[in-house]
């Protein structure tokens, strides 16, 4: 009878003792394989873009200087033709790229969720180009873009012998050759988040949609779309960081041209860096751009934490 006493208090007493130990000392086995990682983080990220900004404001060249000019580099960015035109690019860019991804990768989701015949084969095909690298996506587009091959020449081999299509030469067009591209290979992968989230959606909530003879749209529209808030939220904020950072599908379909008519910031900063030599010019640029994809990251980490604290006190 004192034995099973005793085995069961036991583990109340390993309980307690796990309960009232310090809380640095609770998870710390996971704590300690999180350190390689928080250090890379605090080296890597956090380190670098500090001597980044720091730097900025200084008057390097090929090599880092010490020589402080204040806000030179910052007015000297803003005042460049090339800076503005990129800026005007990456907005052209973003826009199309958060209206008709979201858009049409959502659409593409509605249609898959119909559970059609076949659904993994097309799922494959659209998810595919976002496998494959920017280098190739851009080489692609180039080759399809091009006006003497590719569409335009296909179509002028079925009886159209006029058509001319060439918007890669074309100074104010060539931005889009970019969209075309970045949306064919994006789109595929914001369907698959939608996707997953319209699979999350109750099918309690269609049926009870079908009883009370909801049409289909409003259904969508009033009551699935606000339930996919947070998966809208987050595909919004992966969209929006990457497109400040495009830089190789440039390169590889029309790098910058024709002239600086297709000039997007990331391009622009490897340019000076490596190109021209002055690093502080890089890094004020490559600050603005860190700039922007803070003001994207923080307010959508503050609703995530308010949204995950609210769950926990509710």
């Amino acid at each position: 009878m004192s034995n099973n006493l005793t085995n069961q208090q036991a583990p109340a007493s390993e309980a307690t003792g796990r309960q009232r130990r310090h809380p640095l000392l609770r998870n710390l086995s996971a704590k300690i394989a999180a350190i390689p990682m928080v250090l890379v983080t605090l080296v890597g990220f956090v380190g670098c873009s500090v001597w980044s900004i720091v730097y900025s404001f200084t008057s390097s060249k090929s090599l880092p200087r010490e020589t402080f000019v204040g806000l030179k580099q910052y007015d000297r960015l803003f005042d460049s033709s090339r800076w503005q035109a990129s800026v005007e690019n990456v907005a052209i860019y973003g826009v199309c790229s958060l209206v008709f991804s979201l858009g049409v990768g959502f659409l593409l989701a509605v249609a898959m969720d119909q559970k059609i015949r076949f659904e993994n084969t097309f799922r494959t095909i659209f998810l595919y180009p976002f496998a494959l690298s920017f280098i190739v996506t851009g080489l692609v587009w180039q080759w399809l873009l091009n006006g003497d091959f590719g569409i335009a020449q296909v179509i002028r081999d079925i009886g159209f012998t006029n058509f001319e299509f060439n918007i890669l030469s074309d100074r104010e067009y060539s931005i889009y050759a970019i969209v075309i591209a970045g949306l064919w290979q994006g789109t595929g992968f914001v369907m698959a988040l939608m996707l997953a989230g319209l699979r999350g959606i109750d099918q309690d909530i269609w049926k009870a949609a079908r009883v009370d003879g909801i049409p289909a749209w409003r259904t969508y529209l009033f009551i699935v779309i606000p339930m996919m808030k947070p998966v809208f939220i987050t595909t919004l904020v992966i969209i929006a960081s990457g497109i400040v950072k495009v830089f190789d599908l440039v390169v590889a379909l029309t790098d910058g041209g024709p002239g600086v008519s297709s000039e997007l910031p990331a391009k622009y900063v490897y340019d000076w860096m490596f190109g021209r030599g002055n690093l502080g010019q890089a890094l004020a640029a490559s600050t603005v751009m860190l700039s922007t994809v803070l003001i994207i990251l923080i307010p959508w980490a503050y609703l995530e934490y308010s949204q995950k604290k609210d769950a926990t006190h509710g």
